[in-house]
């Protein structure tokens, strides 16, 4: 068994524990029955939530489900404000390369990342009262981006209208509001259409209560509907892909590593990091997010910090580079790249990945230490479970040894680099030593200045 095996092995084993208390007998009913090939087959399943990763997954299922069971139509029930351009973006993708027609039904709301969806259907019904558009892009405070990431979303919706033989400029429209049509939009903000209004202008085919009547005004009257049914498994990963779950995950898995710092051993602090590690990759890797390499590239990360933290004194290269891999494994296994190949990835989905980790260590950092600081400084229950005695010289106690103190003044050659500790040479002993005054090569000549805390304080010697 290669490794590639046992990776995979282990990343389903990950997402099964989590699945196993649910019901696996979820098949749909319809699989045991023989459709009726003289009424059309058709695949329904709906958008009513926010537009994220779990959304992209079921649309990408869907329509491979509706593939293999030759289905001669997908027909998605949406109401939903918008979401994240990347996910909307790759489910508009796999909408317009499907290779069976796709109806929408829009059931009140197609706004921000639901009308790009809703634009690259081949047909579009609605329901009296609802509306489309209002696609401008903002961030997550609802403040509007630059516009270089609106350029993008109306390319995109130009385009897709296009694809749809829909009106470009009423497309982009909808995310610009510098862009007027005569009769049509002249308010200098962004365009949204009622559903009477898209009629009118082709963004829409008919106006109905429900999808039945969307299907009866399509002329599809003899008719049998599959129903999307995510089996549990399914519904486990699109749980943990979803971005805020992946960015609690991320805070375990650095508060983890942090506690574990703090703590002789190897203890709970650790099994939660790692859990958390394998919750936070198993679902990207077996969705095809997550490659090798950037595993490899977290776990190398890990190492090198371990390295520079417990083999190396102070903290140089190894500690940085670690730092560097452990944000680029985690940010990459959100991207969905083909292996080291980039070019079919949007540059916003890289910086929104990584503004996730970076912003997830962050808050982990902060909130390990405040913890820490609660349960073991000023909690008395917690208390005992950390060294914070202090010996003081009045009790009797003492660290300072005479050998020690008679070295101040000695010379001798640093035997490792000093960043600021590391190791000197004094005769043919070897101390442990700190620089009072930045780096001290290795080699150099050194002079004992100070002795405390049990620790050699050294300058570099000029003569």
């Amino acid at each position: 068994m290669n490794m590639s095996t046992y990776i995979r092995l282990i990343c389903r084993t990950a997402c099964l524990i989590l699945a196993g208390s649910l019901s696996f007998n979820s098949l749909n009913a319809s699989d045991a029955d023989t459709v009726r090939r003289d009424k059309v087959l058709i695949y329904k399943f709906d958008i009513k939530k926010e537009i994220a990763p779990p959304v992209w997954r079921s649309t990408k299922l869907a329509i491979e489900e509706a593939v293999a069971k030759k289905a001669d139509l997908v027909l998605i029930e949406m109401s939903t404000y918008g979401g994240m351009l990347e996910s909307a973006d790759s489910i508009r993708t796999k909408i317009l390369d499907s290779p069976i027609p796709v109806y929408i039904f829009i059931n009140h709301n197609a706004a921000s990342a639901g009308a790009l969806i809703a634009i690259a259907c081949d047909s579009i019904y609605m329901t009296p009262g609802s509306t489309i558009g209002a696609a401008t892009v903002v961030d997550q405070s609802g403040q509007v981006v630059p516009d270089k990431y609106q350029s993008y979303m109306r390319a995109m919706m130009r385009s897709t209208a296009e694809a749809k033989g829909r009106d470009p400029n009423i497309a982009q429209a909808m995310v610009d509001p510098r862009i007027r049509i005569e009769g049509i939009i002249d308010s200098g903000s962004v365009l949204t259409f009622t559903a009477t209004e898209a009629l009118a202008n082709n963004f829409c085919e008919g106006i109905t209560d429900n999808y039945k009547g969307a299907l009866e005004l399509a002329g599809i009257t003899e008719y049998e509907i599959i129903e999307q049914k995510l089996k549990p498994m399914d519904k486990v990963i699109g749980f943990l892909i979803h971005p805020i779950v992946s960015g609690i995950l991320i805070m375990v898995i650095i508060g983890g590593i942090y506690f574990e710092l703090q703590t002789p051993g190897i203890g709970f602090p650790l099994g939660a990091a790692v859990i958390a590690a394998l919750l936070y990759f198993a679902p990207l890797y077996l969705e095809g997010l997550a490659d090798h390499w950037e595993i490899l590239l977290f776990i190398i990360g890990v190492v090198l910090i371990a390295v520079e933290i417990f083999a190396l004194p102070g903290f140089g290269v190894a500690g940085i580079t670690g730092i560097v891999f452990i944000i680029a494994g985690l940010t990459l296994s959100l991207v969905d790249n083909v292996g080291f190949d980039f070019r079919p990835v949007d540059f916003s989905s890289i910086v929104s990945s990584l503004f996730l980790v970076i912003i997830s260590i962050f808050l982990s950092i902060v909130l390990s230490y405040f913890l820490t600081r609660s349960l073991f400084t000023q909690n008395k229950l917690f208390g005992t479970l950390a060294l914070d005695t202090t010996m003081v010289s009045s009790d009797g106690y003492t660290s300072s040894d005479r050998h020690y103190q008679e070295m101040i003044g000695q010379t001798g050659m640093a035997h490792t680099m000093l960043r600021p500790s590391g190791k000197v040479k004094i005769g043919n002993d070897i101390f442990d030593a700190t620089a009072l005054s930045g780096y001290i090569e290795k080699g150099d000549k050194i002079v004992v200045v100070k002795y405390e805390t049990t620790q050699l304080f050294v300058n570099k010697s000029e003569s």
